[in-house]
């Protein structure tokens, strides 16, 4: 269940003015507390923890105002006291001081994507790191990256109709697409192969943009070899690939299994069932991460801040990666539950995309 502040009473930079120091370290103590464990904590505990030395009743009025503000809130009667989404927010915002990568952490990232362009494709290493990203940060881990980057390796027109073809692109990590095609009446199947192997000659290696470009110009150049039927075909390939269906990127998750770790009752798995559930809205999820690629640096989601994951209670850290000519064409980071070592993981996520920004510069 999501919650909010009730009464409207505070943005985050007005909360804080309203905090003195020893409403800040109560309330850091709880949300450090939830965080570590994902369980309630007293007044009895936080009283031993913080510093100032204060009796359980004196930490329970200042619990109480916390809660007019909406930053924290008791999930059973006679309960410890957990984070709002507001208060989590609060804390990431105004309170968290952001940690960095250690010297293994930042080398093991920078391992993991240094066999790009020797030995497998961008995606495959993305996709490699994408799993060491989740192990690191005990959550799931996603990337959304443009189809076009992958490198083609080989096309098949098949014929399904009479007037329909299957356009069959495979590319050099494995990664297969399909595109139905519409051909005009009378196109024998040998213009079908005279095409196939035509663009076979020509788009080895290269990405789908490099490829349309270089078959753009051939195309004006070989038109004396080529029928015009086969022309034809090739020419409604090209267009195909210019958009087709418009969904031009590809959603790559790995590490979900990492979410089933340390649940600690059933509405736990009920959240995680129903975040695995949000992941398989692949167009839903690929909308949310697109967000972020008009931004620059790191973007933080908090539970219902993003409708897709109001009902699991997910968060979200995602930062846009850029190609050697500076254009972003991708966004990669991490989702899991909303006590997520925001303080950890945010810097992990911020390395890998810069890493990965550099990889793709060249």
């Amino acid at each position: 269940m999501a919650h909010h502040d009730p009464i409207g009473l505070i943005s985050p930079r007005a909360g804080l003015a309203q905090l003195n120091e020893r409403s800040r370290e109560i309330f850091r103590q709880i949300v450090e507390s939830y965080l570590a464990t994902g369980e309630p904590v007293g007044s009895r505990n936080i009283s031993r923890l913080i510093t100032v030395p204060l009796s359980p009743a004196s930490v329970r009025n200042v619990m109480s105002d916390l809660e007019q503000l909406g930053l924290i809130y008791a999930p059973h009667t006679s309960a410890g006291r957990l984070p709002t989404e507001l208060g989590l927010r609060f804390f990431v915002d105004a309170l968290m001081q952001v940690g960095d990568l250690t010297e293994p952490e930042r080398q093991s990232i920078q391992q993991q994507l240094s066999s790009v362009g020797r030995s497998q494709s961008v995606e495959a290493a993305i996709g490699e790191a994408l799993t060491h990203l989740s192990g690191l940060s005990r959550a799931a881990a996603v990337v959304l990256t443009a189809k076009s980057n992958a490198r083609l390796k080989h096309i098949e027109f098949v014929r399904l109709e009479p007037e329909k073809a299957l356009v069959v692109l495979v590319s050099e990590d494995g990664q297969v697409e399909n595109r139905v095609l519409t051909l005009q009446p009378g196109v024998p199947s040998s213009a079908l192969t005279e095409a196939s192997n035509f663009l076979n000659a020509r788009i080895r290696g290269r990405t789908l943009a490099e490829a349309r470009l270089e078959l753009e110009t051939t195309l004006k150049q070989n038109q004396a070899e080529l029928d015009q039927l086969t022309q034809k075909v090739i020419a409604a390939g090209l267009a195909s690939w210019s958009g087709g269906n418009g969904d031009d990127r590809q959603l790559i998750v790995r590490g979900q299994a990492n979410l089933l770790e340390d649940l600690h009752a059933l509405e736990d798995l009920e959240r995680v069932r129903l975040l695995f559930e949000d992941l398989e809205t692949k167009r839903e999820v690929v909308d949310l991460l697109g967000r972020a690629e008009s931004a620059e640096g790191v973007r933080i989601f908090i539970g219902s801040e993003n409708k897709l994951f109001s009902l699991s209670g997910s968060s979200t850290i995602i930062a846009p990666y850029s190609d050697g000519a500076g254009h972003i064409v991708g966004v990669l980071g991490v989702i899991g539950p909303t006590r997520l070592n925001y303080a950890r993981v945010i810097p992990m996520v911020d390395y890998a995309a810069r890493i990965v920004s550099r990889m793709l510069g060249g």
